[in-house]
């Protein structure tokens, strides 16, 4: 297990196909889950693809999304991490979290973490987080770590035409 940076209870660590595949399965496929993040319920062949390109995209940028484990159970909990793809606005810190572990804080904990290391690490000035309108949750994670609401993203490649905020922060 590669570990990339710990917080007080979660381990961020790259992801591992083998070890993460029906955890991160039992996530993508819950319509609730990912009714945000672009709708669509993934099987576990889905999946797999989804997790073979975050590992490329760390090959290609240096970052991704990590798979995050929480530390006083062993439990994977959800993913979360830096993400840039060819088209995307800005570098973004997004986070999606398994339906079994919503509700404790995981997405803002891992989340500040994520945003310290981009500054710290990765020399961002700026990290952006692109949410839905309607991802009440997901705007209150953002708020709590520091990022205001920036501008209106109408168009996200590869999912097109979208209703969504960019929040963010500059580096302190």
């Amino acid at each position: 297990m590669t570990i990339v940076f710990e917080t007080e209870r979660l381990i961020l660590r790259h992801i591992d196909m083998e070890a993460d595949i029906e955890p991160w399965t039992e996530m993508m496929s819950d319509a609730d889950t990912v009714r945000f993040i672009g709708g669509q319920v993934l099987d576990r062949a889905g999946c797999w693809r989804q997790m073979a390109s975050m590992i490329g995209h760390f090959h290609i940028r240096g970052y991704t999304f990590y798979s995050v484990i929480e530390k006083s159970s062993g439990s994977w909990v959800g993913r979360i991490g830096h993400w840039a793809p060819e088209g995307w606005p800005e570098p973004e810190i997004g986070w999606t979290v398994h339906p079994a572990h919503t509700r404790k804080g995981i997405a803002k904990e891992a989340g500040a973490a994520c945003v310290d290391y981009a500054f710290n690490e990765l020399g961002w000035e700026r990290v952006i987080h692109v949410i839905a309108e309607e991802n009440i949750a997901s705007i209150k994670t953002a708020e709590a770590i520091g990022s205001k609401r920036l501008y209106h993203v109408n168009d996200l490649p590869p999912f097109g035409e979208v209703n969504c905020w960019a929040y963010g922060q500059e580096r302190p």
